[in-house]
């Protein structure tokens, strides 16, 4: 008897199962946070330089008005005059420069963010590129690291530390004294976000029944939409980043309840030869649900033991790795359109999500929108998937690129024409994103879609690295 089969004795997706998605799905809501804040801390609002030496035609108030109208033009907010006179007209014909006096910035969408604070505009532009990318390299770094972490020592202890990481470094960005410090508390956050979801996605579907784990999986992703729609009205509210990104992060301590509530994974126990806890786990499971164990299934944990030796023999004969996913004709055509299809979800869906000042309309209300989205996005697919992936993921696909693709006609001044057309990608996307975790995971033999996990996280963060997404410019 498997644990599958096991599961199905208990309840695949009873109370027990039902609690422990709870627990799982409420950091995703902090993960959206997490994945997502840049678009406001890392926002540059509209800058001009005002020079240091005195001049009589310098208004004590700055006109960003050139620089928020349609026709205006952005760049000259980077072109500074270089001699001494009393012309303060940019654009005037003198050579730019860097700005010898000091940035002055709009307030009227944002009190300040990392942009404003340490002027990361202009010649120090890059550097707001720079920060987004460490992030998301920690993302890549904390899927390979946590991930073998957690085969070695357990999921709920790197949950658990991880929980802990992403609160304490959260907290401690808020306070950062420079960019640099910043960026790398950004890094470790990174890291720990991978680690939680990661191994908490992996919990869930070691404990769910195999006839439930495509439901299970999709609600996950209700939570990240969810996170997708608070972090609108907390940024609308919040608009200094020190707050904003302390109101994200301290809630984070409140998960040091999972101590007494997250459950170990059975089967992880079992494969580690700790027969008697996952057994007791397992009966807990089972009086939970409703389902308790009898007398008549006391040989269980006898059985139990016999089966995962005989898996374990079997493995130790016949070993995989990633080199199977391109070993074949066959293997290695399915992994390059899955990897394919990965690369392109990724970049798309982060594409639109990262830059949503770019469609001109107000952003917290964009922001609004497209978290409003993915609600509907990820119920249709539940409906699409029991009918066949391959059309679904054709068509959702076809629909998102569509829509995106017919952005780039419409003029900026059609700024809602735009952004209803950037809803329909990011619809078509966000269910396309929802199915290929499914079809991914079913294309491939069980064995090597073990392997398949782990160069997931490669292709997510190699799309994340081709966006320009370091920083969102209020045009």
């Amino acid at each position: 008897m498997n644990f599958d089969e096991i599961l199905s004795l208990i309840g695949g997706f009873g109370k027990f199962q039902k609690t422990l998605y709870v627990w799982i799905c409420l950091p995703q809501i902090f993960l959206a946070f997490h994945m997502l804040i840049s678009v406001f801390t890392g926002a540059v609002p509209p800058h001009l330089c005002r020079p240091t030496w005195p001049s009589t035609g310098m208004p004590a108030t700055l006109n960003f008005s050139l620089l928020t109208q349609p026709d205006g033009q952005s760049e000259l907010s980077c072109t500074v005059p270089l001699n001494h006179s009393d012309a303060v007209t940019l654009g005037d014909g003198h050579p730019p420069g860097s700005c010898q006096g000091h940035w002055e910035y709009s307030n009227n969408t944002f009190k300040s963010t990392i942009v404003t604070e340490w002027d990361l505009v202009c010649d120090n532009a890059s550097l707001n590129n720079m920060g987004s990318s460490i992030y998301m390299f920690g993302l890549l770094v904390g899927a390979v690291l946590f991930g073998s972490l957690a085969d070695k020592y357990g999921r709920r202890i790197i949950i658990l530390i991880n929980l802990a990481t992403q609160a304490v470094f959260g907290v401690g960005a808020a306070f950062a004294p420079n960019f640099y410090m910043y960026t790398a508390l950004r890094f470790i956050v990174g890291t720990s976000i991978s680690g939680v979801i990661m191994n908490a996605f992996v919990l869930g579907t070691e404990w769910t029944g195999p006839k439930q784990r495509m439901l299970a999986g999709i609600i996950t992703d209700y939570f990240f939409g969810f996170g997708y729609i608070l972090l609108a009205g907390l940024a609308y509210l919040i608009r200094d980043w020190r707050q904003l990104q302390l109101a994200i992060s301290a809630p984070g301590f409140l998960f040091v309840f999972y101590i007494w509530v997250l459950p170990k994974s059975a089967r992880w126990l079992m494969a580690n030869d700790r027969e008697e806890e996952a057994w007791e786990l397992i009966r807990k499971a089972a009086q939970m649900n409703g389902k308790p164990i009898t007398k008549d299934h006391e040989l269980y944990p006898v059985q139990l033991q016999q089966g995962y030796k005989t898996e374990g023999k079997t493995k130790v004969k016949e070993t995989h790795s990633c080199i199977d996913l391109v070993r074949t004709p066959k293997m290695r055509k399915q992994s390059l359109i899955v990897f394919y299809l990965w690369f392109v979800n990724v970049l798309v869906y982060y594409g639109l999500s990262l830059n949503i000042s770019d469609f001109g309309m107000n952003i917290y209300l964009t922001q609004l929108i497209f978290g409003l989205v993915e609600m509907p996005a990820r119920t249709i697919t539940l409906f699409t998937l029991n009918r066949s992936r391959k059309i679904s993921q054709l068509a959702f696909l076809a629909v998102g690129g569509t829509a995106c693709l017919l952005t780039i006609f419409i003029p900026s001044e059609l700024s809602v024409i735009r952004t209803v057309l950037a809803m329909i990608g990011k619809f078509g996307i966000t269910a396309s994103l929802s199915i290929i975790y499914v079809y991914s995971a079913e294309v491939f033999p069980t064995v090597i879609s073990e392997e398949d996990g782990g160069v997931k996280p490669v292709i997510f963060d190699t799309s994340l690295k081709n966006m320009n997404t370091g920083s969102t410019t209020m045009d």
